[in-house]
């Protein structure tokens, strides 16, 4: 594959969101669950049926297509929300209907929105750093801007990490754990960084407070504009994204772990070449790389023979992963052979 149909290839990224805004505009049940639908089963269907794609030839770092493809997937968050607003203050779903708008929105958020903001906070470029803050916020997260580049990087399959899923753990008991704990570890950090400059850790100095003054205001908006159900429905989205963010974690580093003074390398993240989570996931897939060399901007993401590979992609693990047993019965035989 040459690089410019690699790099445009990365513009199917941008179709659930597309999806989620002409579901929200158009009345009906299918509509609705337009991109909960394409996601999580006809993408997941693609991807099992799909062959590893091992290109690694791309147009260097600063190509401008790649970045074009990431930039877009801001307006296109703004979109989905406008849409869900407008639809929920004009009544066009049904209430029941309008959770299934949430639901796709929340697959998009995940599965998009946050992905993108993983690219963009790696980024030094200040427009890049904060439109990556800014997805997040879309997406109802609050933590993963600090925890993820001061932690997680530092201390991915270390007992310091909680974000780095162990070895038998449920998806579900994962989940609570990796999110409370990095909630935790990120406020410290705050408080930390705060105390150092000499600023009170209640403070507008500080991220995680901010990010929950801009959700209440923006909560407040929702409900003036489209009502408590639709804010109901919002927090839904937000659950749904953070799930799916913390489902993303759980299988990239499932099991693998290493000693704190142990250097990061390519054996320590799950991979995975298949087409869908690949150009749908901007690469996201190719994690080895990324936390060999976090630097590298997705498109140049390469792919190792000795990294552990995942044993099907990232939309058609989720059933497993939802089923503790099927799970361990899938990933574990790999982990053995290691």
């Amino acid at each position: 594959m040459n690089p410019t149909t690699r790099n445009l290839l990365y513009s199917l990224s941008l179709l659930p969101g597309i999806l989620v805004v002409y579901g929200n505009l158009h009345s009906g049940t299918w509509y609705a669950a337009a991109n909960l639908i394409f996601s999580l089963i006809v993408l997941g269907m693609i991807d099992w049926m799909s062959k590893p794609l091992l290109s690694d030839q791309h147009s260097g770092e600063h190509d401008t297509t790649p970045n074009l493809i990431l930039g877009l997937h801001v307006p296109l968050q703004i979109a989905c929300i406008a849409s869900f607003v407008f639809a929920a203050r004009n009544h066009i779903h049904a209430d029941g209907d309008l959770f299934l708008c949430a639901l796709s929105m929340g697959v998009y958020s995940g599965s998009g929105a946050i992905v993108v903001a993983h690219e963009f906070i790696h980024r030094k470029a200040k427009a890049a750093q904060w439109a990556g803050k800014f997805l997040l916020f879309t997406a109802g997260n609050f933590y993963f801007f600090i925890e993820h580049l001061r932690v997680h990087h530092k201390w991915v399959g270390t007992e310091k990490d909680s974000a780095s899923a162990k070895r038998g753990q449920s998806l579900y008991g994962f989940f609570v754990s990796s999110g409370l704990g990095q909630i935790q570890s990120a406020w410290k950090l705050e408080k930390e960084r705060l105390e150092k400059i000499g600023k009170s850790v209640f403070s507008w100095n500080n991220y995680m407070v901010r990010q929950f003054v801009y959700h209440f205001l923006f909560d407040t908006c929702m409900v003036l504009l489209a009502g408590w159900i639709a804010l109901a429905a919002w927090f839904v989205q937000c659950i749904l994204a953070n799930f799916l963010l913390e489902y993303v974690n759980y299988i990239e580093h499932y099991g693998l772990s290493r000693s704190e003074n142990e250097r990061v390398t390519e054996l320590h993240s799950w991979q995975s070449d298949l087409f869908v989570s690949r150009f749908f996931l901007v690469d996201l897939s190719r994690h080895a790389d990324h936390h060999y060399y976090a630097s590298k901007p997705f498109h140049t993401l390469q792919s190792y023979p000795k990294s552990p590979v995942l044993p099907a992609g990232y939309p058609s693990l989720i059933l497993p992963a939802l089923i503790p047993p099927l799970w361990r019965k899938i990933i574990h035989p790999i982990l053995d052979r290691r």
